[in-house]
């Protein structure tokens, strides 16, 4: 009676002396794990970048450019005007492209396009009677993820949806003018220079192994409410004409067309040696 119960009191200590082992063991397992995971997840995000930081993009595009502020509360597709875009593309790796484009445009918003519930002109807009034109040069730097590896022809699949988010710089020259006699100090005219956040999202395909065709829309959220030269502040205006609590925006919407460079990752024992090339 006396061995079994020393016995089993030995069993019991023994058993005490295992489990925080155990437990340090779980808790390396578990570690291992997660690190595991985040290896593979950081190995398909970045997948096929050894080949993707080789490849590279120029093109240009055509679209069109509007606004969005005092004289036009929403996106109007009647206020598109002509745009140009040229840009540079460079993958740094299978899904992310870093962007740099140059935009120019012209500008173009009426009080006489806005319509109220009953498809009249809104009260404001018949009130303040006032149109704004102008040109917008835009230099911008996104990034883009791209769903899809559209380069990679061995795949059946040669066209990506992506979405991009970025910062740029604008320059618009505008001129606002009313046909309300009583709203002198709605006529305005100058240049302002600012900064946007553009955000969108469009659609590549690779046409051939170099060539490739886009789409895409974007908007420009400006820090600025001066584009339209109309922000219930100006001297002469008032709210009553203008909302000082908003800021403008603008949108490019096009189509483009790129050209794909290639630059062949060689292996180091090639480089070392150009020898083993001929």
């Amino acid at each position: 009676m006396l061995r079994a119960l020393r016995a089993q009191n030995s069993a019991s200590h023994s058993y005490w002396l295992v489990s925080p082992t155990a437990s340090q063991m779980t808790k390396a397992n578990l570690f291992k794990a997660l690190l595991v995971c985040s290896v593979q997840a950081g190995s398909v995000f970045f997948a096929q970048s050894a080949v993707a930081q080789y490849t590279s993009e120029i093109g240009v595009g055509l679209g069109g450019l509007s606004y969005k502020g005092e004289l036009s509360p929403g996106y109007q597709f009647q206020n598109n005007r002509p745009a140009l875009t040229a840009f540079y593309r460079k993958d740094i790796s299978a899904p992310i492209t870093l962007k740099g484009a140059l935009t120019a445009g012209l500008l173009r918003a009426d009080d006489g396009n806005v319509k109220g519930v009953n498809g009249q002109i809104a009260p404001l807009h018949a009130y303040r009677q006032a149109n704004m034109k102008g040109s917008l040069y835009e230099a911008s730097a996104v990034v883009e993820y791209n769903f899809f590896d559209y380069h990679y022809r061995k795949a059946k699949v040669h066209f990506t949806p992506y979405v991009f988010v970025g910062l740029a710089g604008f320059l618009a020259n505008t001129t606002t003018a009313t046909n309300n006699t009583a709203l002198p100090a709605l006529n305005q005219s100058g240049s302002i220079i600012g900064l946007a956040v553009p955000v969108g999202f469009g659609l590549k395909y690779a046409v051939s192994t170099h060539w490739n065709l886009g789409l895409e829309a974007g908007a420009r959220k400006v820090f600025s409410d001066q584009i339209d030269h109309i922000d219930g502040q100006t001297s002469g205006q008032t709210d009553l004409v203008g909302n000082s609590h908003d800021q403008d925006w603008y949108f490019y919407n096009g189509i483009s067309i790129s050209y794909t460079f290639y630059k062949i990752n060689c292996p180091p024992q090639y480089k070392d040696n150009p020898k083993l090339l001929r």
